[in-house]
């Protein structure tokens, strides 16, 4: 193991783990046995020495212990691949716990059927459930800043953990948390349940992206992919008494405010949104995704591309996907280098745009009944 000390803030600490990615600068990316990433600046390295230790993640005993003394007065459930720490309800943790395993399931076959070999994950797959908004909001708020009160749950590539809170109370109108099964299958049988499973699988689907070897972390990744993707699993389908049961049906709020945004899209809006890279490079492009006016119509792009290529493309985009898949953390790409690799495997970037445009508005007039009552 790598033994790294550092000027954190103006205090000295020693961080051990694995070298994962580091450049002719001496700027590295070291993931210490929780799994989280250390991006590390060469100017905050103070010294580096090697043990003869092998290096392990933990497992999840160890895990366990390491996050109950993080958060003490939480519980622990503990499923196939995931590690719920929760101190909301037993009922909410295993809730959540019965989603993620069908969401696991869902995920590995549904690659599986198109040739994307997806694996296991190194070690268990970690969420935060908080047993409200103010408790979330005090260990998000470091992590979102501001964006905290407008996010209810997130997956944070860097600690590799999902934190959300407990979303029933507020979909209730109540204060209690669900004590009972029971009443969580009552409650999926409103409309506002919709929101409630699609942020469950939303935050989940991203964690299972970068744990399963179908994107990487620190990779630049690609946000309209990486959001798309989210998106295109987390449709809910409250006919079912789980609140979902699969993926790739048309997300209908998606659809309607990506009718919305075909009335005044900008010609160069495909460009825009491929060429968006990881949100810390602050390119003009990323803008769509972190303006608060643009964001819902950069998101319902994402999701209606990503849909159209499964949908329409779906061999070619596989390939695409192993393509990103094998990029290396820590390696900054350019707008254009983004549209070269979409260009090699779909063709001209405007004929994409044309027949993208083409049948999405036909999935729009199919769908528009759906969503007519909702405007």
């Amino acid at each position: 193991m790598e033994n790294v000390t550092i000027d954190r803030d103006g205090a000295v600490v020693t961080v051990q783990g694995k070298v994962i990615a580091e450049n002719r600068n001496g700027n590295m990316i070291l993931q210490d046995r929780q799994g989280k990433l250390w991006p590390l600046n060469s100017e905050v390295i103070q010294s580096r020495t090697r043990d003869n230790v092998p290096f392990t993640l933990m497992d999840s005993t160890e895990l366990e212990k390491t996050i109950l003394e993080e958060l003490p007065g939480f519980s622990i459930h503990k499923t196939k691949h995931f590690l719920i720490c929760y101190n909301t309800s037993r009922a909410y943790a295993q809730w959540c716990g019965g989603l993620f395993e069908r969401l696991f399931r869902a995920y590995n076959n549904f690659w599986k059927r198109r040739g994307l070999e997806v694996s296991e994950p190194e070690m268990p797959l970690v969420a935060l459930i908080f047993k409200d908004k103010q408790s979330y909001r005090r260990y998000a708020a470091h992590e979102l800043g501001p964006a905290v009160d407008s996010v209810n749950g997130y997956y944070n590539t860097i600690t590799n953990r999902i934190a959300m809170h407990d979303l029933t109370a507020a979909s209730r109108g109540s204060e209690r948390s669900i004590q009972k099964p029971a009443e969580i299958n009552e409650l999926l049988l409103q409309p506002m349940a919709g929101q409630l499973v699609a942020t469950v699988i939303h935050e989940a689907t991203h964690q299972l992206s970068f744990n399963c070897n179908v994107q990487q972390r620190f990779s630049d990744i690609d946000v309209w992919l990486n959001e798309g993707l989210a998106m295109y699993f987390e449709t809910p389908d409250l006919r079912s008494k789980k609140g979902w049961r699969g993926m790739g049906d048309i997300n209908t709020e998606r659809l309607a405010r990506f009718s919305n945004y075909l009335k005044h899209r900008p010609a160069d809006s495909l460009y825009s949104l491929i060429a968006s890279g990881d949100r810390m490079q602050g390119r003009s492009e990323d803008q769509r995704f972190d303006h608060e006016e643009a964001i819902l119509d950069a998101y319902s792009e994402a999701w209606a591309l990503t849909y159209y290529l499964l949908t329409y493309e779906q061999k070619t985009f596989v390939e695409y996907l192993k393509f990103l898949g094998e990029k290396k953390p820590g390696i900054t790409e350019s707008s254009e280098r983004k549209i070269e690799d979409f260009e090699k495997f779909f063709g001209d970037l405007e004929e994409v745009d044309r027949q993208f445009v083409k049948r999405m508005q036909k999935e729009i007039k199919r769908n528009a009944k759906k969503w007519s009552g909702q405007r």
